[in-house]
């Protein structure tokens, strides 16, 4: 026979537990796999290729010490791209296949790159810590 306490604490319990497995992705992100849709080492051929330095400062990069985007030296660290677009593979290829798409007004061009292209470059940029 239920009661209103028994549904409370029930009610608490779930949230308890809820709170618990949401707590448990949380921590030091350098337990985040690598991405595994691309070649770091061809992404890392494409971001010399478009140039991404001449905007960014890319570590392992010759000459990437551009100060009109933000630094990319530990992106694989960072949990947003463009300061609010969550950090997780898919969005960081959509970003990088069209960044005015994602955030309207952003500085960041569509260079137009291809989507394996993207793929390769998100593996790069991932690397990066």
């Amino acid at each position: 026979m239920p009661t209103s306490l028994s549904r409370s604490s029930i009610a608490c319990a779930a949230l308890v537990l809820t709170c618990a497995s949401l707590l448990a992705g949380c921590g030091d992100d350098d337990n985040r796999k690598p991405y595994n849709g691309g070649d770091a080492k061809i992404g890392k051929q494409l971001v010399t290729q478009y140039q991404c330095g001449a905007c960014h400062k890319i570590k392992d990069i010759p000459g990437a010490g551009g100060e009109a985007g933000p630094d990319l030296e530990q992106f694989g660290r960072a949990s947003y791209i463009a300061g609010g677009i969550p950090n997780v593979p898919p969005r960081l290829v959509a970003w990088l296949l069209d960044p005015p798409a994602l955030k309207p007004g952003t500085t960041m061009p569509n260079v137009g790159l291809t989507e394996q292209e993207a793929r390769h470059m998100t593996a790069y940029l991932y690397t990066l810590r």
